[in-house]
């Protein structure tokens, strides 16, 4: 396939939109491998630092954009997308007031690359969201350009698997689970990100990748929740819940260990789990093990809280009016 040469050659036009804590370390990647990157956002502040060579997000030093000299544009010019041998969507999938998905970022991205679609281009999906999104919705919204998926341009989506400021990975040595629409549009994504990353591992359908990304998030929400659970269970009960997951870790086997906090934090954790718990609506289908442990997360800040109130009885003192200082309160270290 004529794609796939220019790919392996490094010359294939790179088009990735939404430049945020995913999309620009693709972009990053994607130049250091040798190709021209073209950057597309919304937002012109960042369009603006990025050609300054400047970094907005903490962990990616500026050096990093700077690096990538001439085979990075950045830009805000969506009909650019027309010149793209290959375009990786990164926008937003967040949770509407109602706790249902908000795919107005993703659909909106999909229509604008429509209506600038050509032969040949393949279309990755990287954001998180529930199965079917890529064949169902995304598919028909972008052949109304009268092409055809799997026949005039290829379809794939590739989850994203960022874990920002951890050093120990990054988004090159992370494996990479790749779904195709059909096998050639599989054999085409698997071709590009091969390209960048270590590993890739190629699944069936786009909906099988889908749902791995989902499955990873629910299993740590689920196993999170569980550990919250019991670490209010185990205070009335007088048992440290520390002294507990540290004894328990020393298990070489069966056992990996989930720490209790104040409640969910970070992009994934507290929204993924419930796409899947939308779309199992159109199944008949409830997911009682992901709702209980929203329920049991949700509520973890009004544990906190009634411990705080209690501490300050302890010592003679209300709620009100008091004084508290706050240490360490985030979703990760820094």
């Amino acid at each position: 396939m004529e794609l796939i040469e220019k790919i392996k050659s490094k010359k294939s036009h790179i088009g990735i939109i939404g430049l945020g804590y995913v999309g620009l370390p693709l972009v990053i990647e994607f130049c250091k491998a040798g190709f021209q990157v073209t950057g597309f956002d919304i937002d012109q502040e960042k369009v603006t630092l990025l050609s300054q060579g400047k970094s907005y997000i903490k962990h990616i030093d500026s050096s990093r954009i700077t690096d990538a000299g001439s085979r990075f544009t950045p830009t805000t010019d969506f009909s650019m997308l027309s010149a793209m041998d290959c375009i990786i969507i990164c926008v937003p999938t967040p949770l509407n007031k109602y706790r249902e998905p908000d795919m107005s970022y993703v659909f909106n991205t999909t229509k604008t690359i429509a209506r600038n679609l050509r032969k040949g281009q393949l279309i990755v999906l990287e954001s998180t969201t529930y199965p079917g999104t890529t064949d169902e919705d995304m598919r028909p919204m972008l052949e109304e350009s009268g092409l055809k998926a799997g026949e005039d341009f290829y379809l794939a989506f590739s989850p994203e698997r960022e874990d920002p400021n951890n050093k120990g990975f990054s988004t090159r040595t992370i494996p990479k689970v790749v779904g195709g629409y059909t096998n050639n549009c599989l054999t085409v994504a698997q071709a590009l990100y091969d390209s960048v990353v270590v590993k890739t591992v190629p699944v069936s359908s786009t909906r099988v990748a889908e749902a791995t990304k989902l499955l990873e998030n629910i299993y740590r929400s689920v196993n999170i929740a569980m550990v919250n659970e019991l670490k209010m269970l185990f205070d009335r009960m007088g048992i440290d819940v520390w002294e507990v997951i540290e004894a328990a870790k020393t298990k070489p086997f069966g056992f990996q260990a989930f720490y209790p906090g104040p409640g969910l934090g970070g992009h994934c954790i507290p929204i993924d789990p419930f796409y899947l718990t939308w779309k199992a609506r159109e199944y008949e289908f409830s997911t009682r093990f992901i709702e209980l442990a929203g329920e049991i997360n949700t509520n973890m800040p009004y544990y906190v809280v009634q411990k705080t109130v209690e501490a300050l009885n302890e010592k003679g003192k209300s709620i009100k009016g008091a004084k508290i200082l706050i240490l360490g309160l985030s979703y990760k270290k820094i």
